[in-house]
């Protein structure tokens, strides 16, 4: 492989006619004990209660192993998959589905295939943003090759990566697109909507067991990771091809990392550009390469053979239903696209990133020039549901937790803020609040 032109096909392969459009659900999870003893805080891989133990149990119940050396780090079941983040998060990945009401029923089926092994260990799982308990150094490392380069490399870049990755946790959507225009649209209408969704999504208020000042501070921390990788894509706005121009931008990121022979080998900031002309340690660029290095760029929309939409904190059930519907009215309708593009035309792109700062921990609160983003997620509700509505109003119901939040002015941050008020430092109160039902919270 010597030419971007060979690198912007792989996005051309991934088009899809809008007949074969479906939504993929992905959602992160913190994983606390239950037991009196180490209540709230955050199980290591090994030992007899840890999170290789919920692996294994899961592999008793059909699941199959994805091992790297002798450590299990993921497990598939037909087309779903749980995969571990570097702090011990499981990962959820729903395989992709044309209705809500399916997503909603392979979330139960994994939640199902949870409760057993999570009621024998004692072990929770929060739907928050950002894990409440206890700091970052209590948190643990998972035995994945790749975390251990990413987490000597980030730190060089930001100040905030390791917040990132062992304590943060996100819901995202996966929609596709059809070619390369469609795309270049849909990326621009993410973007100028992400904003409103870090704000109504905002569930992480909570850092190092103490209320913050953020709404998100889960939105926050990806301000501070990598400059190079993270944040928004200054070309989504303007014209042009964006297969093209995101193929441009990425090669000059520095990659992490290349897989030969069953182990990672640090790249030591090479750029896949200069991985492409020169090599590195003998060994030359390749598409399998191409997907790895994509999979490791972390912009608020990122674009593989889909695009996904990842600027908001993960929730309770509701919540995490809410944004297929949401990602359907909203981008899946030419109408809704450029609606949801006009509502935040005027902005420069560095207005648009201090609305990204400010929404972090302001919230609905935040403004838009004379506007609240209250006022503006008022909007982007509605558009949604008129886009939804030309498509699967049967789904419109599942918007309702969003239209609470933004009706009451109480997204879940301020939830949490109740709750953490409430309890007064108890532990287990709080997690019966933050937790879902059947893996540690209540069922009320």
């Amino acid at each position: 492989m010597s030419s971007t032109a060979e690198l912007r096909a792989y996005f051309e392969r991934a088009c899809k006619p809008d007949s074969e459009w479906l939504l993929g659900g992905e959602h992160e999870m913190l994983a606390v004990y239950l037991d009196e003893e180490n209540l709230g805080n955050a199980p290591a891989y090994d030992g007899p209660r840890g999170i290789r133990a919920i692996f294994e149990r899961l592999v008793d119940r059909g699941w199959s192993a994805v091992s790297e050396g002798e450590h299990i780090i993921a497990l598939t079941k037909g087309d779903d998959a749980i995969t571990l983040e570097p702090g011990g998060q499981f990962e959820l990945a729903a395989g992709p589905v044309a209705k809500t009401e399916d997503l909603e029923t392979e979330i139960a089926g994994l939640f199902d295939d949870l409760s057993g092994p999570c009621a024998e260990l004692g072990i929770g799982f929060l739907g928050v943003g950002m894990r409440p308990f206890q700091t970052l150094a209590d948190m643990p490392w998972m035995p994945k090759q790749r975390y251990s380069i990413m987490r000597e490399y980030l730190p060089t870049r930001g100040q905030l990566p390791h917040e990132m990755m062992q304590r943060t946790a996100t819901v995202q959507m996966n929609i596709d697109f059809a070619d390369v225009g469609d795309a270049q649209q849909k990326l621009r209408a993410i973007y100028s909507a992400t904003p409103f969704l870090t704000a109504m999504f905002a569930n992480s208020p909570v850092v190092d067991e103490q209320l913050s000042d953020f709404q998100s501070y889960r939105s926050h921390v990806w301000t501070d990771t990598d400059p190079d990788r993270c944040g928004y894509l200054p070309f989504v706005f303007e014209d042009g091809d964006v297969f093209d121009a995101y193929v441009q931008w990425a090669v000059d990121v520095p990659m992490f990392f290349i897989y030969r022979d069953d182990r990672y080998i640090p790249a030591s900031g090479t750029t896949f550009r200069q991985f492409m002309t020169e090599g590195l340690q003998g060994h030359k660029a390749t598409m399998s390469d191409w997907e790895l290095h994509l999979s490791t760029l972390f912009p608020e929309a990122r674009l593989k053979k889909f695009i996904e939409i990842r600027g908001c904190d993960n929730g309770n059930t509701d919540m995490i239903l809410s944004l297929g519907p949401l990602s359907r009215g909203l981008f899946y309708d030419q109408t809704a696209r450029e609606q949801i593009i006009a509502l935040t035309a005027e902005l420069t792109f560095d207005e648009r990133i201090d609305l990204w700062h400010d929404v972090t921990r302001r919230g609905l609160s935040a403004r838009v020039s004379r506007r609240s983003v209250r006022e503006m997620c008022a909007n982007v509700i509605a558009i949604a549901t008129d886009g939804l509505s030309r498509q699967a109003p049967e789904e419109d119901p599942y918007l309702d937790a969003l239209r609470d939040v933004v009706e009451s002015s109480h997204t879940p941050a301020d939830q949490v803020r109740d709750a953490w008020k409430a309890a007064n430092g108890d532990r287990a109160q709080l997690i019966s609040e933050l937790a879902y039902p059947g893996l540690g919270g209540s069922d009320s």
